[in-house]
């Protein structure tokens, strides 16, 4: 007995120090097992091999674990409402170091009971059939299930064995099993079973008979022929058993699908009618016997019909461009595939006058949607779309405003009320009473100040009273009307503006421009830029600072673009601008400085300096009368066109027919006798052939002239002498010696007349009035420095005879020459 304690104490010492140096430190295990529920909650357990402090971890990669230890080699975690996969390990440092144990736990459900059982029946041949089966097996129990199909059949009165069948799910979640039968099974029963490490559940018993689950093949179809209205389909269905019935199926595009009237064939050539000419349909087709079930859809097939001429006008609109009134533009929409009924080849815009007739006719792009027209006050455009087969109804404009004549005045439409929320806007009004019967209306809307771009509008008709609009785009202020038309022309038109739909403070500042003029400046902007506008602007404001910081705002309404700023006092001011919107004002634009100057104006002493000597001069020029009669002469000199000839006057005639005989009348230079007193002394002078042509040769050597020439009745003096001028000035004496004539000339003098006294004859009065007037004369030259050196009143001429008339005739050629 001792021995053998001895030998199992061995064994035990053996195996403890095997277990200590083996691959494991621990065993694990858990008090639910290696598969759970979701949502239970158990413990999982560790006991180590060795006395050592243990831990233990989750998941991956690994979380320590608040354990408890139920001895000394054993502690425990309790898992609680676990709701997937875990995996959980324990580790010991011990030497030598061993590896951690681990259990995987698996977490599911319990499969559910199968339903929705359905099974097909298709003949394969004239003696076997194949059955096909389909399930709903429920929820996912995430756990690996496994699923059999049981199936018992019936032939007549037998009743086979049970027979279970794999079920595949391969590719699907909608689990399925087939299997053959033989013709003469009238009945089948089938049922479903699933069982997973949790457990099982086993469905209903269905039973089927064959003839109701029995399924033709699917139909095949061929490529359809179609005219614009019509198509034919070739079906074709592939079956050893007749088919009853044969469903077709077919629509436009993304439209629901329509069955066509049912028929039977085996080959059968369907029509398909009431299509709409270029259209792309698509077709499909099922067969099925006459008990049974339909079979699958074909595949779809697709064909367009065939082209036809549009059969509806186009909706057309007109804008007036605001700055060029000279020109007219339509626009148009692009009509769908039912109203063009092929593909627009182009479009044909003509212009035509009530007075003029026809003006033009012009094909346009099939890619453009308005165009531009010559304005006349009284014309009608015409539009049409064309495609291969034709074109369209015309679509005509009048540009002409008209009144409708109607029982009561046609008035525009009242109480216009525009709506906008977060993506639309209505529109409303209301009808006149007397709203004609062909009437429609017109609701047009765009973008503010971007009417010819993106002008949009709808067309409605004489009982609408209101219209929505969709596709605003947000923070854009919109403007529009609505117009009431009668027969192809505007009868009359309410507007109405800043629309918006989302609206927010202008993101920006305008633009400012300043021009100072004196002490105003005249401030111009720029709009902002569209996209930061933030929707309607209402107002702008001016910011006036002056130097010492008191600032001045200026409200102005959105539609101006200029304010001029008047009387400001001259200093340094800063100037800017801001834009509001409904909901607030933006931020400041760009600020400008400018600078008003202090007007300079002339001292009441400057002024004075400068006028006091030109009225002293005007005043010394009223007094002299030998001034007067010089800018006299100066004046007629300038007057050409009204200058006399002596030689063509009625005296010179008259002393002609005298036979070389004159009287000179001379009037008297005292100054103090009056042009009226003064009497003419007359003097007798003899004209004698010329015997110079040159009568205004003027010389400069003085050195050749005599200082007197005498000058007399009985005597003819050889050569004449006198100063170069354009008139004669005579003066007239009481003395008796007035039939004498004295010339007197002096190189530094001008003689300016001819002396009817003799070279002893002129008293001491006589030459005295006629120094001070050379005087006058001398001070008035000095005066007139403008006047050139040399000029025709210092410069003598020589007839070479006696006095004529053509040498006394005014010339005033010389004058303009020397000047």
């Amino acid at each position: 007995m001792s021995q053998t304690w001895t030998i199992f104490s061995a064994v035990s010492v053996l195996l403890a120090v095997q277990l200590c140096i083996g691959e494991k430190s621990c065993t694990i295990w858990s008090s639910a097992g290696h598969v759970v529920q979701r949502g239970s909650s158990f413990k999982v357990y560790c006991t180590f091999n060795c006395k050592c402090k243990g831990s233990m971890s989750s998941d991956h990669p690994p979380t320590l674990q608040s354990h408890k230890e139920l001895n000394l080699t054993t502690i425990y975690f309790k898992v609680a409402n676990i709701t997937k996969n875990r995996t959980y390990s324990c580790q010991c440092k011990c030497p030598p170091p061993l590896d951690p144990c681990g259990l995987d736990i698996s977490a599911g459900y319990l499969p559910e009971r199968p339903k929705n059982i359905s099974c097909i029946y298709k003949g394969k041949g004239n003696e076997r059939g194949f059955v096909f089966c389909t399930w709903n097996r429920g929820r996912d129990t995430f756990l690996r299930n496994n699923s059999m199909l049981w199936v018992r059949t019936v032939s007549g009165n037998h009743t086979d064995e049970t027979v279970a069948h794999k079920v595949s799910s391969k590719g699907s979640d909608i689990p399925s099993a087939g299997f053959n039968v033989s013709h003469s099974v009238r009945l089948i029963s089938v049922w479903v079973e699933t069982q997973n490490p949790l457990g099982s559940a086993v469905s209903v018993t269905i039973n089927y008979t064959l003839s109701d689950i029995a399924m033709p093949s699917t139909p095949v179809l061929g490529q359809p022929e179609c005219s614009s209205r019509e198509c034919i389909i070739i079906i074709t269905v592939e079956q050893p058993v007749w088919t009853q019935h044969l469903e077709v199926q077919y629509r436009a595009e993304t439209h629901t699908w329509t069955s066509s009237p049912d028929s039977m064939s085996s080959v059968q050539d369907r029509s398909i009618s009431s299509l709409e000419p270029y259209t792309l349909y698509h077709f499909r087709a099922r067969s099925k016997f006459n008990t049974g079930l339909w079979s699958q859809w074909s595949a779809n097939i697709s064909s367009w019909t065939q082209e036809e001429a549009p059969a509806k006008e186009l909706d057309v609109w007109f804008a007036e461009p605001a700055s060029d009134f000279k020109s007219l533009r339509v626009y148009w929409k692009e009509p769908n595939v039912s109203t063009a009924r092929g593909k627009i080849i182009e479009y044909k815009v003509r212009v035509d006058s009530r007075n003029s007739g026809l003006l033009f006719v012009t094909n346009i792009s099939a890619d453009a949607r308005n165009y531009s027209v010559p304005f006349c006050a009284d014309c009608e455009v015409t539009v049409w779309t064309c495609n291969s087969k034709g074109p369209s109804p015309p679509a005509r404009i009048t540009t002409r405003h008209t009144k409708v004549k109607v029982r009561q005045q046609f008035e525009p439409p009242q109480d216009v009320q525009v709506t906008a929320d977060n993506h639309s806007v209505a529109i409303s009004w209301r009808k006149p009473d007397a709203a004609p019967l062909h009437a429609v209306y017109v609701v047009e809307w765009y973008p503010e100040d971007h009417k010819l771009e993106e002008l949009r509008w709808l067309r409605l008709g004489r009982n609408d009273n209101h219209a929505v609009v969709t596709g605003i785009k947000p923070y854009e202020c919109y403007e529009g009307a609505v117009h009431v038309f009668y027969n192809g022309s505007s009868v009359s038109r309410t507007r109405f503006t800043g629309v918006t739909t989302l609206e927010s403070a202008p993101a920006a500042g305008p633009s400012v421009q300043e021009t100072v003029e004196g002490n105003q400046v005249k401030v111009t902007w720029i709009e902002i830029p569209r996209g930061q506008r933030g929707g309607c602007v209402t107002q702008y404001t001016i910011y006036l600072e002056d130097g010492s910081g008191h600032r001045q705002p200026y409200s102005i309404p959105a539609s101006e673009r200029m304010r001029i700023i008047k009387d400001l006092s001259p200093e340094v001011y800063s100037l800017w601008m801001t834009a509001s919107t409904a909901t607030g004002e933006g931020p400041v634009g760009q600020k400008v400085k400018f600078f008003i100057q202090e007007e300079t104006q002339l001292s009441p002493l400057l002024v004075c300096a400068v006028v006091a000597p030109i009225v002293m001069f005007l005043v010394c020029l009223y007094h002299s009368s030998a001034l007067k009669q010089r800018f006299w002469v100066y004046f007629q000199c300038l007057m050409l066109d009204v200058v006399p000839d002596p030689a063509n006057s009625k005296w010179a005639k008259e002393c002609t027919q005298e036979k070389g005989k004159m009287n000179l009348q001379l009037q008297l230079s005292n100054s103090s006798v009056t042009a009226e007193e003064e009497e003419p002394i007359l003097v007798d002078v003899e004209e004698l052939p010329k015997q110079n042509s040159d009568i205004c040769a003027p010389t400069d050597d003085s050195s050749q002239l005599p200082p007197q020439t005498g000058l007399s009745p009985e005597t003819e003096p050889v050569t004449l002498l006198y100063p170069l001028t354009t008139y004669i000035k005579s003066f007239s004496h009481d003395s008796d010696s007035s039939d004498h004539t004295q010339t007197s000339l002096d190189t530094n003098t001008t003689v300016d007349y001819i002396s009817s006294h003799e070279p002893g004859g002129m008293d001491e009065e006589d030459q005295q009035e006629e120094e001070e007037e050379e005087d006058e004369e001398d001070e008035f030259v000095e005066m007139l420095g403008f006047f050139p050196s040399h000029n025709s009143f210092i410069e003598p001429l020589d007839f070479g005879g006696k006095l004529t008339l053509s040498a006394v005739k005014i010339d005033c050629s010389d004058f303009f020459q020397n000047s």
